[in-house]
């Protein structure tokens, strides 16, 4: 297997947490977005997205996007089981990552492609450029310090979102909590559940990397 990694970049940052969680050694290689490395023919004929995560199986099959790298080293590798082992946690990891995915991360994206000047016409991920709209990333920070101010709630007393155990909405949501950052959104100042589960999660290995 390869796997073409951004070692600043979110999204390919959930899939690197997910191997470690794994404890699997994988070919690495990294992908200069800061200089367009990502926009290149040479990169749009490994991904013609031109996008990271990509993760290139035994086979050849170029899996690029973060939910089929989980799901083929999920399949591949099932212990530790980062995506549930029983129909109901399976149905409640997917659910809970969908809605980080759809309500946190997408919100915070939004919030930082549309006002950061560095990413001046790049307003959209992709090949082709899109202009920025200002208006789209103050909504985008809106969304997500909305989000962010829920999460002490969907943690509770748990140690992790589903339980008792570390699982992939538990990877997703970290890095959203750390993407938010870029984009001056935090944490709540009174969020006790939130501080202790970013505290736990925070300080694994995986999350390190």
């Amino acid at each position: 297997m390869k796997f073409y990694d951004c070692i600043t970049a979110p999204s390919p940052r959930l899939v690197r947490i997910f191997i470690a969680e794994k404890d699997l050694e994988i070919q690495t290689q990294y992908v200069d977005l800061r200089n367009g490395e990502h926009l290149t023919p040479e990169f749009s004929k490994i991904n013609p997205f031109c996008t990271v995560p990509v993760l290139e199986t035994d086979d050849g099959t170029r899996l690029t996007s973060t939910q089929g790298c989980w799901r083929y080293l999920e399949e591949k590798f099932p212990e530790p089981p980062l995506l549930g082992t029983t129909a109901s946690a399976k149905a409640t990891i997917a659910d809970l990552v969908w809605r980080i995915e759809t309500d946190g991360f997408q919100a915070v994206g939004e919030g930082l492609r549309n006002l950061s000047p560095g990413l001046k016409d790049r307003a959209l991920t992709g090949a082709r450029n899109f202009s920025q709209i200002p208006q789209l990333g103050e909504r985008g920070k809106e969304r997500a310090r909305t989000f962010l101010n829920q999460l002490d709630g969907m943690i509770g007393d748990k140690e992790f979102l589903t339980g008792d155990q570390f699982t992939a909405a538990d990877i997703i949501m970290l890095v959203v909590v750390d993407f938010a950052r870029w984009i001056k959104v935090t944490l709540p100042s009174k969020a006790p559940n939130a501080d202790r589960w970013y505290q736990s999660v925070s300080s694994r290995r995986s999350t390190r990397l």
